[in-house]
């Protein structure tokens, strides 16, 4: 007598071998039999090709319907501004060299100067490890703040490399808490 045990293999290896025996017998044995398609690999290959930034998720400014997106690259190409910074944790004097981010929201139809209902926008930015911060307009709008905030890619005239590629940073503060390190989303929203 066969236990519970036992039986479970053997129904299972008749199962298999049930189907098996007839497609070699029935009205199937006369459709060639294909190995499965190999994956595309082709956008790994092109993205190894262009190196390790080609890896990196590029920033994406949005406004309303309207979006760009930023590498640092591109960022490179475009006027820049210095802002020295003391670096409290190090004790050191740090040099980070960005563009303004006022400069690329206006690209996107963003009010250069500000008045009325365009103090209810506000920005909020957003890292690769998902850090979120808010900056009203009027702290990003040079003309009605007196602090820097740059999207940079560079400090020490170095590239960024653990906070990178592209950093947002502020001046006028007392303390980095609101810098976003590995910055990948910027939106610009309107307060009710």
């Amino acid at each position: 007598m066969l236990t519970m045990g036992k039986c479970k293999p053997l129904l299972l290896t008749l199962f298999l071998a049930a189907p098996l025996a007839h497609s070699q017998t029935g009205p199937l044995t006369d459709l060639p039999l294909r190995p499965p398609t190999a994956p595309n690999t082709t956008m790994s290959r092109q993205q190894g090709d262009q190196g390790p930034d080609s890896m990196v998720i590029p920033l994406k400014i949005s406004y309303g319907k309207k979006s760009q997106e930023w590498t640092a690259q591109k960022l490179a190409a475009l006027p820049h501004e210095t802002l020295q910074v003391a670096d409290a944790r190090n004790q050191a004097q740090m040099t980070f060299s960005g563009v303004p981010l006022m400069a690329l929201l206006v690209e996107l139809g963003v009010p250069q100067k500000l008045k009325g209902k365009d103090l209810r926008l506000y920005v909020v930015a957003e890292g690769r490890d998902g850090n979120k911060v808010v900056y009203s307009l009027g702290e990003v709008s040079p003309d009605l703040h007196d602090g820097s905030v740059l999207l940079v890619d560079s400090v020490d005239g170095k590239p960024l490399a653990d906070n990178g590629p592209i950093e947002l940073i502020s001046s006028g503060e007392r303390r980095d808490s609101r810098w976003v390190r590995g910055v990948v989303s910027i939106k610009v929203q309107a307060a009710d």
